[in-house]
């Protein structure tokens, strides 16, 4: 395990992200030299609610706070990282800052399953929660009559860090870029091919699999025939194929499971479909990154399913 007064040194020393803007000074995070930011939503004038407790009694206790609401979040690629060595130096700097914090939690004290589905949290890939190990931290800071307020949420998957900041402040003119990452969708509009041109990913639509199984049916799957154009039309481009369970079973079965899953589809896309072996990978992440929520079949069937995501 990595030193937890190195880490905090590396998390530090890094490239800055605007949080605050308003009459006082911009407040900032450091992120390390490694980070890389995998999304960032537009700011608009909007409420960001709190959380000030744990989930309990099928209900959430929340804190609304009124102003310019932006979300980012941002993947540190450093697998000997605990979320407590993630979270520190950043719940230092806003320590810092005069931030007062609010509430602060760990996995099941927070509530688990139910509080992270309480809060917003970015679609994967772009935001991935660990639902066995995460942390949240709501902090707020008065300047005249202004309130100001983080909430930060951190995880970890095996190889990576995962952290997302939103924020609620006086909203101002703010600058943008052209390239500005947007948050992730699990299936852009369109067409796959305009999808994956577009978000660099999708979902395969038609890829189903009864819980516990690898089976895919032997009919024409339209998916799998438009990727098979797509990378027809591009040789020189590759994907991955990375699958995903719902929550039944521990978490390195489900990772074993979903990566099975994936290689399904890809032998399927080689042998009735053409496609290259060398421009397909197959992945699985388990339950790590559910799109729905696992306490309804409905939920649990959306769970269970195969992406797509551009390589080069």
């Amino acid at each position: 395990m990595s030193d937890p007064s190195r880490a905090g040194q590396m998390i530090r020393t890094a490239a800055c992200l605007a949080l605050l803007t308003g009459p006082a000074a911009a407040q900032s995070l450091s992120f390390p030299g490694n980070a890389e930011q995998t999304a960032k939503a537009e700011p608009g004038l909007d409420t960001l609610d709190l959380a000030t407790g744990p989930w309990t009694d099928d209900a959430l206790p929340l804190m609304p706070v009124e102003g310019e609401v932006r979300q980012e979040a941002w993947l540190i690629r450093a697998g000997g990282l605990t979320t407590l060595q993630l979270l520190r130096p950043l719940r230092e700097q806003l320590d810092n800052a005069g931030f007062d914090t609010v509430f602060e939690c760990e996995t099941e004290g927070c509530g688990g399953f139910d509080f992270r589905f309480a809060i917003p949290v970015m679609l994967p890939p772009a935001m991935q929660v660990n639902l066995a190990d995460f942390r949240y931290l709501a902090a707020l800071r008065a300047t005249g009559d202004t309130t100001q307020a983080v909430t930060l949420l951190v995880s970890r998957t095996p190889g990576a860090g995962h952290v997302q900041v939103m924020t609620a402040g006086t909203a101002t003119e703010t600058d943008t870029t052209a390239d500005a990452q947007q948050t992730t969708r699990a299936t852009a509009p369109g067409s796959l091919s305009e999808a994956l041109e577009t978000t660099g990913r999708a979902v395969l639509t038609g890829v189903d699999f009864d819980t516990g199984s690898v089976t895919l049916s032997s009919d024409d799957i339209a998916s799998l025939r438009d990727l098979a154009a797509y990378l027809s039309d591009r040789p020189d481009r590759s994907v991955a194929l990375v699958g995903h369970t719902d929550v039944e079973g521990s978490l390195d079965g489900n990772i074993g499971l979903s990566k099975r899953r994936a290689g399904a589809v890809l032998e399927r896309l080689v042998t009735d479909y053409a496609v290259p072996r060398r421009q397909l990978t197959a992945e699985g992440n388990g339950y790590l990154a559910p799109i729905a929520s696992n306490l309804t079949e409905a939920g649990r069937e959306a769970n269970r399913r195969v992406e797509v995501i551009v390589l080069e």
